[in-house]
This record gives C-alpha cells, sequence and structure tokens, in this order.
C-alpha cells in the first residue's frame, strides 16, 4: 500500500518526468554547485601564486603569450568543470526521481 506522500509524488512524476529531462532549466539545478567548485579552483589557483613561491616564479619566467595561454587554459577547463558538474546534477537527480517513480509504480501493482 502506498502513502499519500508517494501517490503525490507518483502523480507528479507522470505529469513532469518529460519535461523535467529537458530544458534550460534545468542548469539552474546543478549551476550553483559548479560555480562554487570553479570558483575553489580558481582561488586555489591564484592564491597558489602568493604562497607557492616556485609556481609564481615559473609563471612569471614565461612569456606573456604562455601566461595568456596557462590563463586561458585555467578559464577553459573551469568552464568544463562547471559544465560537466551541472549536467551530471541533473542527470542524477533525474535519475533518482525516475527509480523512486518505478520502485513505487512496481509496488503499486504488486498490491
Amino acid at each position: 500500500m502506498l502513502t499519500e506522500e508517494e501517490i503525490r509524488f507518483m502523480e507528479y512524476w507522470e505529469a513532469n518526468r518529460l519535461r523535467r529531462k529537458r530544458g534550460f532549466r534545468q542548469l539552474a539545478i546543478g549551476l550553483p554547485l559548479a560555480v562554487v567548485l570553479a570558483s575553489a579552483i580558481f582561488i586555489n589557483f591564484f592564491s597558489g601564486l602568493i604562497w607557492y613561491k616556485k609556481a609564481d616564479i615559473e609563471l612569471h619566467s614565461q612569456t606573456p603569450a604562455n601566461q595568456a595561454t596557462l590563463i586561458l587554459v585555467v578559464i577553459i577547463a573551469a568552464l568544463l568543470i562547471v559544465v560537466f558538474t551541472t549536467v551530471f546534477s541533473i542527470r542524477h537527480k533525474w535519475e533518482m526521481y525516475e527509480q523512486r517513480y518505478q520502485e513505487l509504480l512496481a509496488r503499486k501493482q504488486q498490491s
């Protein structure tokens, strides 16, 4: 027997499961976590130039073009991390809801 909360979840998920799987609005789910992660990487990278003298010397020993390339690589890596984390968290959350829905559906059909 399903509880009232489980029945409400099944009704909600039946109505919204396809809409929740697609769309740009979903990006808002995983975006905050991804931005925090990328910000932490930037803070670590740039603070390392202060406390890790060897990294600072290495960065300043390069030509300006190489410095710009390094910063560009770090920015691209951070953007890729943001995109991956966002997409992964969206799909993971959708899969968790879908699994719960399938389990409840099986319990409903069994009883």
